[in-house]
């Protein structure tokens, strides 16, 4: 089948091919000499030109069009356009005094002044689209206060927006896969956008010929599979992409600063890339060191010391969260269960550490 470009291409030649017959026997008037040479030659150099250069200036700017559009958020589209009504029906209004000034002021002035309007229009409507929306949910909602007809109190209109927003899952939570429990929990409110190259990118790794890596991509698959069966939350895989940008997390920040989204991830680099370029980030490892049990210096626990400390006489033991507990002179009670004394918690990058001395050795 012929493609729509091709079409155009045949279109071109044609039309061209046609104005360089006429020109041929225009120049031969001019000129003299043999009008069917003239028009030969000028006919077969305008269908080339036709044929190479149409799509550039039909299909090509249309599909790049078509691209950009697709890349534009709905609100800021809504926005753009009714700035642009808003612009026009001002610049209407201002045109009728303007068109009553003499010479050439009243015949430029009103589309100078109508093409400025236009682009203010659209400028302050994409620029505040999220003030002018907000006002219109306002007026919309309901207030929380005012009960509904049965009596019980209306949903807040904040985690209605909540509940609608969009996450950007990167391809390392995935992974990981403590994201399955966490959506299970009904923690994350919103819908998990999986772009269709993290979604490559983790068939990548599931095809990968070394045995960790190909391991790791097979449980990420398992893992969306089951977050698209978890009901609590909606999943959804999408084709947009992220035009002129070859690395995963590049695309997911552009994509997130475009949709005003945030990035769920456990990727440290991802993370402070992200956060320098103002996109917010949701950490699965800042999150389970927030929960993570708080001890405080002076608490007793009982702890099961596994194995050596780096210093000398030091025993390591791990809470049941993963805590790392650093007990001094525990060396020689490993593989044993012993009571300790919290005498400091330190909150590293890596999460929290705990420093404890036998409980029998104060």
């Amino acid at each position: 089948m012929f493609t729509i470009e091709f079409i155009f291409r045949l279109i071109g030649m044609v039309v061209l091919a046609g104005l360089g017959v006429y020109t041929g026997t225009k120049l031969v008037e001019l000129i003299g000499g043999s009008q069917i040479l003239y028009a030969v030659i000028l006919g077969v150099i305008g269908a080339l030109i036709g044929f190479i250069l149409t799509p550039y200036v039909t299909t090509r700017p249309a599909r790049y069009l078509v691209n950009l559009l697709g890349k534009i958020p709905p609100q800021s589209l809504l926005a753009g356009l009714l700035g642009l009504v808003v612009g026009l029906l001002v610049a209407a209004l201002v045109a009728i005094p303007l068109r009553l000034l003499p010479g050439l002021f009243g015949e430029i002035l009103p589309l100078v002044v109508a093409l400025i309007l236009v682009y203010f229009g659209v400028t302050v409507f994409v620029m505040r689209q999220k003030e002018i929306f907000g006002v219109f949910r306002s007026r919309r909602s309901p207030r929380m206060e005012e009960p509904s007809e049965d009596g019980a109190p209306l949903a807040d209109p904040t985690q209605t927006q909540t509940a609608g927003r969009t996450i950007l899952l990167d391809t390392s939570v995935i992974i990981d896969g403590r994201i399955a429990d966490i959506a299970q929990t009904g923690f994350i409110s919103g819908t998990l956008l999986i772009p269709r190259f993290v979604l490559n990118e983790l068939q990548y790794i599931a095809d990968s010929p070394d045995a960790l890596r190909r391991q790791r991509g097979r449980r990420g698959m398992e893992v969306l599979s089951q977050l698209q069966k978890n009901t609590n939350i909606p999943v959804r895989i999408s084709d947009i992409d992220v035009e002129g940008v070859r690395e995963v997390d590049d695309k997911l920040v552009v994509l997130a600063r475009q949709l005003k989204c945030p990035v769920l991830t456990n990727d440290f680099n991802l993370n402070r890339v992200a956060e320098l370029q103002g996109v917010q980030v949701l950490n699965v490892n800042e999150l389970a060191n927030a929960v993570k049990s708080v001890l405080l210096p002076g608490e007793i626990v009982s702890v099961n010391i596994i194995q050596e400390g780096r210093e000398a006489g030091q025993g390591i033991a791990y809470l049941d969260d993963g805590t790392m507990v650093v007990v001094e002179d525990g060396r020689n009670r490993i593989n044993t269960q012993a009571t300790v004394n919290v005498t400091k918690v330190l909150q590293t990058a890596a999460g929290r550490m705990i420093f404890a001395r036998l409980e029998n050795n104060k």
